[in-house]
């Protein structure tokens, strides 16, 4: 069994049967500049802990899958430079090898079905990349998704992603996608979308119990519950829109492929909005945060 060395706080929290939601580690690490990283996952983490459960920001650490970062940790990963972002095909080899990883949606996934962490709060999902019709560009979160069973808590699906084929996608690999308290699906930055979401749920508790429902009827997989991001946050998608348009085109216009397409339209959105983009970003994530803490204490009430 791969050995999961656990922050102290999640020990004690595991050891108590308290609630605990997961965290990602590439918001850490190729999300933002130091020291804006650790103080904006250091919030996510309070927060978390304000909501009434306690925070396992996963990291593989020189070869070691961490369940929990001290505080010295978070802000040593903070600062490090090369930290590979791994996914489920490479964190084994960066586990093996004993590198350092920042663990994206599908590794972070996995981290916490080994550790036992039922919940995971992120800002938006990978998915189907436009033009996925020609180079087949799809996020293993998805297929994590439909495989790992873990409630993944997001604001949709990145708005710079084919959000039609990313929901079918989804829907073809019986991954129930759930809008929290609205029937749109909501567009990570924007609340609402044209889409309309596959199911809705008004509370945390009906959340907990579609998990726990799932896991007794034998079925693999997750759930994606979709958080929209609080109102006062949100750029609107009309004027979104023409912003990621005009990012996307200077990206094929510069030949950028593959990997490097997302932090490409990220950081150009970034600077599109005059930095409005990053602030709705954080303001998702903690909102996610919050939403996930609830989840996982109702889980905690509905198993005693």
């Amino acid at each position: 069994m791969i050995e999961i060395r656990y922050s102290t706080e999640v020990a004690a929290a595991k050891a108590e049967g308290r609630a605990i939601v997961a965290l990602e580690s590439t918001i850490i690490t190729h999300g933002m500049p130091y020291p804006q990283n650790v103080e904006v996952a250091a919030q996510v983490e309070q927060d978390i802990r304000d909501a009434g459960a306690t925070p396992a920001t996963i990291a593989v650490i020189n070869g070691v899958l961490h369940a929990g970062l001290e505080a010295d940790q978070l802000q040593a990963l903070g600062q490090a430079k090369e930290v590979a972002k791994v996914s489920r095909a490479d964190m084994p080899v960066c586990i093996a090898m004993g590198k350092t990883g920042a663990t994206t949606v599908a590794a972070t996934m996995i981290a916490a079905k080994l550790a036992g962490i039922h919940v995971f709060a992120t800002g938006g999902i990978g998915g189907v990349h436009k033009g996925a019709e020609d180079n087949f560009d799809i996020s293993a979160d998805l297929m994590e998704l439909a495989q790992t069973p873990v409630t993944v808590v997001a604001a949709g699906a990145k708005a710079i992603l084919d959000l039609p084929k990313t929901l079918e996608v989804l829907e073809t690999q019986g991954v129930p996608v759930i809008a929290y308290r609205q029937d749109s699906f909501p567009a990570f930055w924007s609340a609402q979308s044209e889409l309309s979401a596959p199911l809705r749920a008004e509370t945390a508790a009906e959340i907990a119990r579609s998990h726990l429902t799932r896991g007794a009827m034998g079925l693999p997989g997750g759930q994606l519950i979709a958080n929209p991001i609080p109102a006062e946050a949100e750029i609107k998608a009309e004027v979104l829109a023409p912003v990621i348009e005009e990012a996307q085109t200077e990206a094929d216009a510069q030949g950028v492929t593959g990997k490097a397409v997302t932090p490409f339209l990220l950081q150009r959105i970034f600077e599109l909005t005059n930095g409005r983009s990053l602030e709705a970003n954080i303001a998702l994530v903690r909102n996610n945060a919050r939403l996930a803490s609830e989840i996982a204490k109702e889980l905690v009430n509905l198993k005693s």
